[in-house]
């Protein structure tokens, strides 16, 4: 049974959840000064059951550091000028043969509220930047390390490890936010007024999950670019390398063709919403001239693209449009997980310039699904999605749509993603949101509104960033990291209009429904003392942002979300849907910061 193995951990954490079975009261309504406690093992080691020990437990003082520098592969770069804090480091045994751990940070000055952050990849490690980021707004914030140490493409850790693939698949995040919160009700001796959750990627999938498997863990719940739909998109992504590979094969595009494939994508697309200014903002209404891109041969060209040397044959074309199309099954012609957007093509080099198979594709193959390091991208057919789809190693898909148990005890949830995102298909997180409005209010998106939101970033890259000065900063899982790692919210503009965290939280306790938030970007966009570029409100689904006509375009206060939306009014749900790809391949294993 898919669901044994939780009902068998919930059973071996009763005794931890006793403590926080009051923990509903308003966080508005808690006096949060600081206490006078012990930040030593013995404050917390009679807390924990039988399973459980204190690794680690470390005073630190305002302005100081705090990580695994020399030992956490995933996240090896600490947060720095962090609050005065008590950091806590607990090791869980989940089953006879695997070990999760998951770490705490509890502020002198608590807001009330608790704060669980999430993962990237397959990458195992606690997950300290994002917890810096939120400790800093006065959450006490628990990350897992998902159960082992590994940078995000590394899934040889899976290999005849059953337990270990729970454990990444929802054991260790449940656990840690079970756990997580009876030490942090103890340590303050009062009652978590709010709990929340922010993750991007496999962190959007974990908290998905998380809310599907315990719909009373989180008030809040913060999904980016969730890569919820492991069965289909990392088999999928096995797959892609059959597209472009070998070298050799005219159907091979390049890496460095990509950027140019890109401008002329944003030439034709660039202005369907009414707006010439770089940024693909409606590819659902992009229809692609394939002549533009195709070589010219002779003839008149029809865009300089296909004059150049750098146009594509019909088979380099047929490249691209199966990266469009998703995953089709060769036999039945059934699509079974939606394809990228128009635009994210700057980012394809991800799922399509791996010599070999992106190791978010054959890792999953290889050490998940078969438990055979031997096996190539090569070999793969579409009987390696039945498998999949029969065993759903770690039991990681996190495809319940109906969130009524959620919904009805006054959960909300918003869902983000990058249009441009070139990892996980924007159209997945579309999905799973049309499933879940489907499930949960009769496919009635007004009713839904009520509990569940969905942003779609123009230009925005996966979890954060962009190729076309778009702006993308708005407080996600993840983004102030890429800014710093003494980085948090979106700097200079911290506060419930520009960081969706906090209007998040502003929606859960006051009332306050997310019609938008203001993206920012910068002159240089990780940068931002090289001062604001763009500003633009995002807008939570069927509203779009719509331009007066007569402000500057790179200003805010020139839009406003309107419900004339260009997008169509149902998307279509014979689509297969969306698994979890992870970050930046290249970039992540340098910093490793996302995903």
């Amino acid at each position: 049974m898919r669901c044994s193995g939780f009902l068998q951990f919930s059973v071996n954490l009763v005794a931890a959840t006793v403590a926080t079975a009051s923990a509903s009261a308003s966080s508005n309504n808690n006096n949060n000064s600081p206490r006078q406690v012990s930040c030593d093992a013995a404050t917390f080691a009679s807390l924990l059951p039988a399973t459980a020990k204190v690794e680690r437990v470390e005073y630190v003082s305002a302005g100081s550091s705090f990580g695994e520098p020399g030992f956490d592969l995933m996240y090896p770069i600490p947060p720095t000028n962090l609050p005065e804090l008590c950091a806590v480091i607990i090791a869980v045994a989940s089953s006879l043969v695997s070990v999760y751990r998951f770490g705490i940070f509890l502020p002198a000055e608590w807001n009330g509220r608790f704060l669980a952050v999430g993962n990237g990849g397959f990458g195992g490690g606690i997950n300290w930047l994002d917890m810096g980021a939120g400790v800093r707004h006065g959450f006490a914030v628990i990350s897992t390390d998902t159960g082992h140490n590994s940078t995000t493409g590394d899934v040889s850790w899976a290999l005849n490890h059953p337990e270990m693939k729970i454990d990444w698949g929802w054991r260790s995040l449940h656990g840690s936010v079970v756990l997580g919160k009876t030490l942090v009700t103890s340590y303050y001796a009062k009652p978590i007024g709010h709990s929340y959750y922010s993750g991007c990627s496999t962190g959007g999938r974990q908290g998905l999950k998380e809310v599907q498997i315990s719909p009373g863990s989180f008030d809040g719940v913060l999904v980016g670019a969730p890569a919820w739909y492991t069965t289909h998109l990392n088999t999928w992504v096995c797959k892609i390398a059959s597209y472009n590979w070998p070298a050799e094969d005219p159907k091979h595009i390049e890496w460095q063709t990509l950027p140019l494939i890109a401008d002329e994508v944003i030439r034709q697309c660039d202005g369907a919403d009414g707006v010439t200014d770089g940024i693909v903002s409606s590819p659902e209404l992009c229809n692609i001239n394939w002549d533009s891109l195709r070589c010219s041969n002779g003839s008149t060209a029809v865009s300089d693209f296909a004059a150049s040397s750098n146009c594509l044959n019909d088979d380099q074309i047929g490249t691209l449009q199966n990266v469009y199309n998703g995953y089709v099954v060769d036999t039945t012609g059934e699509q079974v997980m939606p394809g990228f957007l128009p635009g994210a093509e700057n980012q394809l080099y991800t799922v399509l310039n791996y010599s070999e198979s992106s190791p978010y594709g054959v890792g999953y193959v290889r050490y998940m699904v078969l438990d055979d390091p031997l096996f190539l991208a090569t070999q793969y057919n579409d009987t390696i999605l039945q498998l999949a789809e029969q065993f759903d190693p770690g039991n990681s898909t996190a495809d319940d749509y109906n969130l009524a148990k959620f919904r009805d005890q006054g959960g909300k949830m918003i869902l983000y993603h990058g249009a441009a995102d070139g990892l996980v298909p924007a159209t997945a997180g579309t999905l799973y949101y049309n499933r879940a409005v489907d499930a949960t209010s009769q496919g009635n998106v007004t009713a839904a509104r009520d509990f569940f939101r969905r942003l779609e970033i123009p230009g925005m890259h996966h979890c954060g960033m962009t190729s076309v000065n778009a702006p993308w900063a708005f407080g996600g899982a993840s983004q102030a990291a890429t800014l710093g790692n003494d980085t948090y919210s979106v700097p200079g503009f911290a506060d419930a209009k520009h960081d969706i965290l906090l209007a998040l939280i502003d929606w859960v306790e006051n009332g306050v429904p997310v019609d938008q938030v203001i993206a920012t970007t910068w002159n240089n966009s990780t940068i931002p003392s090289s001062g604001v570029l763009r500003q633009r409100p995002i807008c939570t689904y069927p509203l779009t942002a719509r331009w007066d006509g007569v402000g500057n375009v790179d200003e805010a206060t020139s839009w406003s979300c309107s419900s004339d939306s260009n997008e169509p009014s149902s998307v279509p749900h014979s689509a297969g849907a969306h698994a979890y790809m992870n970050p930046f391949s290249l970039i992540v294993d340098v910093f490793r910061i996302f995903i």
